[in-house]
């Protein structure tokens, strides 16, 4: 299912129930990100990495929680360590350095919180 496009610079919601799985492709060596939803208050944005590919550690001046759909992905934060699999979440603090590493393919949600 495609998303409608960006509209004054804001991605849209489809109408209707959404496959999250298919609506993000894996490429081979690579990280994909592709924002569906961005507002003053925060966004939403999914994420596809190919198995050992990673996002280097940095520092968000907001929350944001990570949920794994499909796949596993090791996270650290403020050196340390933890994978959460598919049907799990975690809550990357404001302030704090943290990186994202997937070991296997991994298809995963981020939601960052601004207010």
């Amino acid at each position: 299912m495609e998303l409608p496009p960006v509209n004054k610079g804001r991605n849209t919601w489809p109408d209707g129930a959404v496959n999250l799985i298919k609506l993000i492709e894996v490429q081979p060596g690579g990280v994909v990100s592709r924002i569906l939803l961005k507002r003053k208050s925060g966004n939403i944005t999914l994420f596809a990495f190919d198995a050992g590919q990673e996002l280097s550690e940095h520092t968000a001046p907001f929350d944001a929680l990570v949920q794994v759909l499909q796949g596993e992905a090791k996270i650290t934060i403020a050196g340390n360590s933890t994978t959460i699999g598919a049907g799990e979440a975690l809550l990357l603090p404001a302030g704090k350095p943290h990186a994202v590493q997937a070991p296997v393919e991994l298809r995963m949600l981020l939601t960052m919180i601004r207010e």
